[in-house]
């Protein structure tokens, strides 16, 4: 009786102990890989979320009219007039470099940023009436070639660098005018790199 005691109170082996801490040391390197795919998606987030709303605001900027002001003749028309939004003579923040694995906030004020073309009417991000007041991890463009007519296209990026190793991931969202004179937004953004 007192042998079915002794074995029923006999500890752990050494060989199942260290396979308990190589299951233990598997499953915490899948947990911290997880973790880190998991705030890479968030952070890229932004950027698709950001690029897809500037391409919905170069959609309401190309339908509304624009006309010049003025008082028409009697009894004349005129064709509908839609243009898309010339191309930000600056880029969010300003410059080629974005932010190196830190976030950028920016400044809201008159004439900087998002409002850097404010007084020049039809011209970027102010035409498009797009901003964000939460701090950035993306450097914002936007570009357009020409704005009226069959041909006329756009282009909008945000570029950043993540991990700082000096690596930039870029998304891309285009659309461009056809002979029907409708915009046609790319139903997808293109991404390269997206998680550097």
């Amino acid at each position: 009786m007192s042998r079915y005691i002794r074995i029923g109170r006999r500890g752990f082996t050494l060989i199942e102990l260290m396979i308990v801490v190589a299951i233990v040391g598997i499953l915490a390197s899948l947990a911290i890989y997880g973790v880190r795919k998991y705030i890479a998606n968030a952070k890229t987030a932004e950027a698709r979320n950001s690029i897809g709303q500037i391409g919905k605001d170069a959609q309401t900027a190309y339908e509304k009219e624009s006309l010049a002001a003025g008082v028409m003749a009697p009894a004349s028309s005129t064709a509908v007039s839609r243009a898309l939004c010339l191309g930000a003579t600056a880029n969010v923040p300003a410059g080629t470099v974005p932010p190196k694995a830190q976030k950028y906030q920016s400044n809201q004020g008159p004439g900087v940023d998002w409002n850097t073309d404010t007084g020049t009417p039809g011209v970027g991000f102010a035409c498009l009436k797009f901003s964000m007041s939460a701090p950035q991890y993306y450097l914002y463009a936007y570009s357009a070639t020409k704005v009226t007519g069959t041909g006329a296209s756009f282009q909008t990026d945000a570029y950043g660098d993540l991990n700082g190793d000096g690596t930039t991931s870029d998304f891309q969202l285009v659309g461009a005018v056809n002979a029907d004179t409708n915009l046609y937004v790319s139903p997808t953004i293109q991404e390269f790199s997206p998680e550097e």
